[in-house]
């Protein structure tokens, strides 16, 4: 069967919008795991289980609207714009956390964790000053500056998954359905 790169944009998009659900699900336990360990922990784990979703919605791409053959290229594609769609829409909550909810919190959850690991590790004045710094640094960073770099990062480790799950998903046709064009003596 021909690859149909005609739905391509719109399966994606519809892909991308269960992956963002996904992700918006993931961040939110994100800051409750600064309180509760467990989400931490459950956070971490469903980040782990994003390359096997994105895997399991372009094999189902691939089986339900390729007819089952899809190129290297077209399953990079499909994985990239789903990626990206899915980027875009947790950047939405993204921000909607940082302008409205946030206030400060992760800053100050990271600054307590950076104080507590300064005193176990024993850092020197320096090393204590260079993290001080950036966390000052980043206390000057608007919500908008915060979706900014959520959103680069999203995109650029969709973009690097799209590789692998490329390599996995693709799957050519049989040469059983090519016809036979040689020549008979």
């Amino acid at each position: 069967m021909i690859e149909n790169r005609n739905y391509l944009q719109k399966y994606a998009m519809h892909f991308g919008t269960y992956m963002g659900a996904y992700w918006i699900f993931k961040f939110i336990l994100f800051p409750l795991g600064f309180t509760i360990p467990f989400l931490s922990f459950l956070y971490l784990s469903l980040t782990l289980g994003v390359p096997f979703l994105g895997y399991h919605y372009a094999k189902t791409y691939r089986n339900k609207v390729c007819g089952g053959v899809i190129s290297f290229a077209h399953a990079c594609l499909f994985t990239l714009f789903m990626y990206m769609f899915a980027s875009l829409l947790v950047a939405v909550a993204h921000y909607i956390y940082f302008q409205f909810i946030d206030h400060g919190f992760v800053l100050n959850e990271y600054s307590k964790l950076v104080d507590e690991a300064s005193k176990i590790l024993q850092r020197t004045d320096e090393e204590k000053e260079f993290i001080r710094n950036v966390i000052d640094t980043a206390r000057t960073l608007t919500p908008v500056d915060f979706t900014m770099q959520f959103l680069s990062w999203d995109v650029i480790v969709g973009s690097l998954l799209a590789i692998p799950t490329g390599l996995f998903v693709m799957k050519r046709g049989n040469r059983a359905e090519t016809p036979n064009i040689t020549p008979q003596p």
